[in-house]
């Protein structure tokens, strides 16, 4: 498709081209051009002397030295191109789009959704380790600061339950239920509960006995109605409880 943009595009830019070589256009040379610009400033000279912003005398010196000016450049030996040949247009008509494509695929990108594809998954893959860098040394700093607090304050429970969080957002599902397991132990909450036993039957691949009892404990203890209740269900169902 790309290609038919291309021709389009050429085609185009070159019809004036094709038009000139058809009709076989003249081109003007430069004693043409002075003669046409004197008789502008003719024209010009007659328009401000009959709208009164130059006097009668004024008109005529000025007109005197522009008809000086004509009459000298007429006199000029300048050979005149006539009517431009056909063949050179053709010729410009056809070489310019070749070179054109030849440029293009040399230097150019003729995949550039490809190139731009490839460009987008490496930026994307750089800003993820970038990413994971700055959410690995972020965990660095936070069991760092856990490992100097006090065990039962809410604060340290609260800690382990963001360094959880944070391992799980990285991947890391033995570490996340680990901390998991630390905020419980300072506290039993249902939700937490049961999120360390369905981390902890990822992480094993099966629904472990210590998952099971988390996910018996946080059904006994959660509402009604938790949305997570019929999935836990099933959990226990798959350990064989009852």
């Amino acid at each position: 498709m790309i290609w038919f943009y291309i021709v389009l595009v050429a085609a185009a830019a070159l019809a004036p081209f094709g038009w000139s070589a058809w009709r076989g256009g003249r081109l003007r040379g430069r004693r043409d051009a002075a003669l046409a610009l004197h008789r502008a400033q003719l024209a010009e000279l007659d328009r401000d002397l009959a709208e009164g912003r130059i006097m009668a005398a004024e008109h005529a010196a000025a007109q005197l030295e522009v008809q000086r000016r004509l009459l000298a450049d007429a006199e000029l030996s300048e050979a005149e191109t006539g009517r431009s040949g056909p063949l050179a247009i053709i010729l410009t008509a056809v070489l310019v789009p070749a070179v054109a494509v030849f440029l293009y695929l040399r230097d150019g990108v003729p995949n550039y959704r490809e190139a731009a594809a490839t460009a987008q998954a490496e930026a994307a893959q750089q800003k993820s380790a970038q990413d994971m860098a700055r959410d690995m040394e972020m965990i660095g700093r936070l069991r760092t600061k856990l490992a100097t607090m006090d065990p039962a304050a809410e604060r340290t429970r609260e800690g382990f339950v963001m360094l959880g969080n944070a391992e799980l957002g990285v991947g890391n599902l033995p570490d996340a239920a680990d901390a998991f397991r630390k905020a419980l132990a300072a506290r039993f909450e249902a939700n937490l509960g049961a999120l360390t036993a369905e981390v902890i039957t990822e992480s094993q691949g099966h629904v472990t006995p210590e998952a099971a009892g988390l996910f018996k404990r946080a059904l006994a203890e959660a509402p009604p109605g938790v949305k997570w209740r019929k999935a836990a269900e099933k959990r226990v169902s798959e350990a064989g409880g009852s």
